[in-house]
């Protein structure tokens, strides 16, 4: 059976029922308005695939009705009926954003037909439009998770430039989120519907690099066996993301230079420009200016890049945001790995907050996961972190004294260290092999999954 939705608007009962009639025994819902205002009401509170609008009306013209109607509802469909059908009428239905014109009596055979392509197109339109509101939640500014004022202040920056459409470099640790930021850039500018494609400059030898951002032509290297588009290419008309600048080689950061200033490029091999609309966000960790004076880095380019420069702080800079970020990730996590949402307990928030993150952001993330994956329970505990993390700080100082505990995590530890091996374990604690797996089941240690 088919879906979809669809309003009639017509005055003439007799042909409004039919139609109603045909419509609804291909299965599709269907409602009825006998004038505009009527028509105006149920588009209010309804969402509509396919839209069969009669031109005259006592009300108002039908022909003059889209216009309005594709303001309000861009995505659904419409096509006007008529008794007398005119070139003219039907060209300005066509070209104000009408699907199709048809003439009353003449083309009932083409109503079924017609409202299964209409309806699919319109279908199709808004299940992209919902993949990208998705998109656009899921990488917005408001889901990036902070309070303190270093954090606000990159994200008011972050705000300010993004309908700019100006080239931006963002600068600060590996793991600070500058892809989330760049991310979120894009989806607040004019150019969210367009691409956003990120790559990271130092994955790739210089060869790779340029043809895999630029392209390259057939016969051009060994191995190019056809013409490839570059990633400038795939993202003309929205935004790439260079992680890493630092670490482009230099010979190629003129022809990036060439892209920022002329919008145009060559593809590796091929001799005609490609002409590209494309909005360049560029990060790196290193202080480029610097690495201008060492000369591996083009002072030119250091300054085209860096109109508008954004410094994302270290996460142990913002610890008043390292427990919301927990339990951010936490509560995301848990639904990916389909667990229940546990609480922190206090030796484990307080090992997270001595920690010194030199990883940032993304080792907290990967440190929760870690949890979770480990511990099913509803508490999370500071036995359930690496080795790492809650030794640091002078030490682990647990809230219980009892020896049972300090043995049940130490054991942990050891695990955690050896990634689940028992008999290294074992081997590290000078215990056999017979004694850990018993004082395993005693516990009710959770084993790391690697």
């Amino acid at each position: 059976m088919a879906t979809g939705k669809v309003l009639i608007i017509d005055d003439e009962e007799k042909l409004r029922k039919l139609l109603f009639r045909i419509i609804s025994l291909e299965g599709y819902e269907v409602d009825q308005a006998e004038n505009l205002a009527e028509g105006r009401k149920k588009l209010a509170k309804h969402t509509y695939h396919l839209v069969l609008c009669d031109v005259k009306l006592p009300d108002g013209n039908g022909v003059d009705f889209i216009a309005e109607f594709k303001r309000e509802h861009p995505l659904t469909e419409i096509v006007l009926l008529t008794a007398y059908g005119t070139i003219h009428d039907g060209v300005r239905a066509m070209k104000g954003g009408a699907f199709d014109y048809l003439t009353k009596g003449d083309d009932n055979e083409k109503i079924i037909p017609l409202t299964e392509r209409a309806t699919e197109k319109a279908r199709q339109a808004m299940k992209l439009q919902r993949l990208l509101n998705k998109q656009s939640e899921r990488h917005s500014f408001d889901n990036i998770i902070g309070e303190s004022p270093l954090l606000k202040q990159a994200l008011e920056l972050s705000k300010r430039v993004a309908g700019k459409d100006t080239s931006v470099l963002l600068v600060g640790e590996t793991g600070t989120g500058k892809e989330v930021f760049a991310n979120a850039i894009h989806q607040a500018s004019e150019r969210a519907r367009e691409n956003f494609i990120a790559v990271n400059c130092s994955a790739f030898s210089r060869e790779i690099l340029e043809s895999e951002i630029f392209g390259h032509k057939a016969g051009s290297f060994t191995g190019a066996t056809k013409d490839k588009r570059g990633l400038f290419h795939e993202a003309d008309g929205g935004t790439i993301f260079l992680d890493e600048i630092g670490e482009m080689d230099i010979d190629l950061q003129s022809k990036l230079l060439r892209v920022l200033e002329t919008g145009t490029f060559l593809r590796v091999g091929d001799s005609r420009e490609t002409k590209v609309n494309v909005r360049v966000i560029a990060a790196t960790n290193r202080k480029l200016e610097e690495e201008s004076e060492k000369g591996n880095f083009r002072l030119d380019l250091y300054y085209r890049l860096s109109t508008f420069t954004i410094e994302l702080p270290p996460l142990k800079e913002r610890p008043q945001d390292i427990l919301l970020l927990a339990e951010a990730f936490i509560a995301q996590l848990a639904v990916r790995l389909k667990r229940s949402i546990p609480v922190m307990a206090d030796d484990f928030t307080n090992a997270l907050q001595e920690h010194p993150w030199k990883g940032n952001v993304r080792e907290l993330r990967n440190v929760i996961e870690r949890a979770l994956i480990i511990n099913d329970s509803d508490h999370l505990q500071a036995a359930d972190l690496p080795f790492s993390v809650h030794s640091t700080g002078g030490g682990y100082h647990p809230d219980s004294l009892l020896l049972s505990d300090m043995e049940r995590l130490h054991i942990s530890c050891v695990l955690m260290r050896t990634e689940g091996n028992k008999t290294e374990a074992a081997r590290l604690m000078g215990i056999g092999l017979t004694t850990l797996y018993r004082k395993i089941d005693e516990y009710n240690i959770q084993l790391p999954q690697v």
